[in-house]
């Protein structure tokens, strides 16, 4: 398997602009919050325990209804532990089926809950994607078009920026300030001289 290096941070710090990044640097980014996606869409065993546990309605003509099931998991934080616990296992398990098949020095692994799901295990190291929390707020409404208090509702479900980032091994720093690109490609650099064979 190769070496798999978490990539994090909390909504709107900009991680998939860092795994883009990465991609175009030639490295494999599993997006474990996408693979979540398709998982809860595709996965028999999955789709009837989400059923079993929010009913019919979580899908609406076979199709994941995730405004719904938002709706109900980010209003009641056992309803969102719930849900968390039937997905992260099966999400943590693609992730490692997945970076058994690459062939490059390392890989990343996108996922904005690799602290809180306990997907750190297994990982070489993480990295985080740093940015201010005013545009990070700004960023997620422009982007979804949704209100300040649904952004800051959705920022209490995750550890707080400054913890995370305490717990990571590298941190990108993604403010509009500083260019990203040279701090990817540097780190880049740092991890194919660590982990190259």
């Amino acid at each position: 398997m190769a070496i798999m290096i978490g990539l994090t941070g909390g909504i709107g710090s900009g991680k998939s602009t860092v795994a883009k990044v990465f991609s175009t640097l030639g490295i494999p980014v599993f997006n474990a919050d996408a693979h979540a996606k398709d998982l809860m869409q595709q996965d028999p065993a999955l789709k009837q325990a989400l059923v079993n546990e929010f009913g019919t309605a979580v899908f609406s003509n076979g199709i994941l209804d995730r405004a719904y099931l938002g709706k109900i998991v980010f209003a009641d934080p056992y309803k969102l532990a719930t849900l968390n616990a039937l997905v992260h296992p099966v999400t943590i398990q693609a992730a490692k089926d997945w970076a058994t098949a690459q062939s490059s020095p390392y890989v990343i692994k996108e996922a904005a809950l690799v602290f809180e799901s306990a997907a750190s295990v297994g990982l070489s190291g993480v990295v985080g994607v740093s940015a201010p929390l005013s545009l990070r707020i700004h960023r997620v409404m422009e982007r979804e078009n949704c209100t300040k208090k649904e952004v800051e509702s959705r920022m209490q479900n995750q550890i707080s920026d400054t913890i995370k980032m305490k717990l990571c091994d590298w941190v990108i720093t993604n403010d509009d300030q500083h260019l990203v690109v040279p701090q990817v490609v540097a780190l880049h650099e740092k991890l194919l001289q660590q982990f190259s064979k």
